[in-house]
């Protein structure tokens, strides 16, 4: 008897082999997930490679980091590899979000893997917003300062979150200690929790067909899918070091607490959430919040809205609904670096002019 028969596990890996994928116009899509796992598994390995030398206190963060990107072996390409593939993981699960939804993949059976899917997005979010700070330099400082002022418009609750967060009225050590405790333990705890279960599911569920679509044929999961998908990950693990070697992940200089500065002219956080930056220009905060949180809710419960899709029929409102969700965020991240570009042309305007000013101290006689 083998060890598959003596474990009971005949029957799952014989359904695994007969599993099938169906092929049609938009399958393409279908290795997004996969491609998203895999950075996944890479940000997994190389934050293991990064903790042996990080020191998440104000004094040590900064110069661990320098120390890993300068003196130990092939530490800047992990580091830059980390940064690179925590980008890459938010744009590729912001797409596959994109893609299911307009394929409408999340209708029955698929409801929870939908919900599922959305938690899974936020931890990314919680991991890139987390992970910000660590390296203590001055832009990820005041980044971090002015990203944990957002919650304090969450009624009743708001100055618990920025507490928690915090540990303090403002960005200390203690702030640094505990998003690094989140980074490193509490969300990669609950981020596997539910890719194990987004996994599970999509294995029971199979790929959905999109709606007014038929399947042209069927591939095998193992072996053919499972190739594509292999094929995918060297490739994205080839890009992935290329832009790790070409376009080393920058250190700006260390923060120091008994020194407080003035931020930097257009300090911003990541591209990701760009388009709350540029929201809270417009409305305030409360309003912010409120509205954001209206509308992660009504994603995520989209499977149960949509009653179209659960009969099996095209609903051009959800789709709009999709596509102006794409504009908006788009149309407000682009506004949000045209404005940070104007704030540092400016910045950069008084300073020439303050030097110029500075060295004419000449009077004509």
């Amino acid at each position: 008897m083998t060890l598959i028969d003596h474990l009971h596990l005949r029957e799952p890996v014989e359904a695994l082999k007969a599993k099938v994928v169906p092929r049609h116009g938009t399958s393409m899509w279908y290795y997004l997930g996969g491609l998203a796992l895999f950075f996944f598994l890479v940000q997994i390995v190389t934050g293991l490679l990064l903790l042996f030398y990080y020191q998440p206190t104000p004094e040590a963060a900064h110069k661990s980091v320098e120390w890993i990107t300068t003196k130990v072996p092939f530490g800047a390409v992990i580091r830059s590899v980390h940064s690179w593939s925590s980008n890459a993981l938010i744009a590729v699960v912001l797409i596959h979000m994109f893609s299911t939804f307009f394929m409408r993949s999340y209708r029955s059976p698929r409801a929870i893997l939908w919900v599922t899917g959305i938690i899974l997005f936020v931890l990314i979010l919680g991991f890139g917003f987390t992970g910000y700070l660590l390296p203590w330099d001055l832009t990820a400082y005041f980044a971090t300062r002015i990203g944990t002022e957002v919650p304090k418009a969450v009624p009743v609750f708001g100055s618990w979150i920025v507490s928690m967060l915090r540990g303090s009225n403002a960005v200390t050590g203690a702030t640094l200690s505990r998003l690094f405790a989140l980074h490193v333990g509490v969300l990669p705890l609950f981020a596997f929790v539910f890719v194990t279960a987004h996994v599970i599911m999509t294995a029971l569920f199979g790929s959905a067909i999109p709606i007014g679509r038929s399947a042209k044929a069927e591939t095998r999961f193992i072996p053919q899918y499972i190739l594509g998908e292999a094929v995918l990950w060297l490739i994205g693990l080839a890009v992935l070091l290329a832009v790790a070697v070409l376009f080393p992940w920058q250190l700006g200089p260390a923060y120091d607490l008994t020194k407080p500065v003035e931020p930097p002219a257009g300090v911003h956080p990541e591209w990701y959430f760009m388009f709350l930056y540029q929201t809270l220009k417009y409305i305030p905060e409360w309003a912010a919040v409120t509205f954001y949180t209206i509308v992660l809710i009504f994603w995520a419960v989209v499977p149960w809205l949509d009653r179209k899709a659960r009969r099996e029929q095209k609903s051009l409102l959800f789709r709009w609904i999709g596509i102006l969700a794409i504009a908006g965020m788009a149309g407000l991240t682009t506004l949000a670096y045209i404005s940070v570009a104007q704030e540092q042309g400016t910045a950069a305007l008084e300073q020439t002019t303050t030097a110029h000013g500075s060295t004419d101290t000449t009077q004509p006689k």
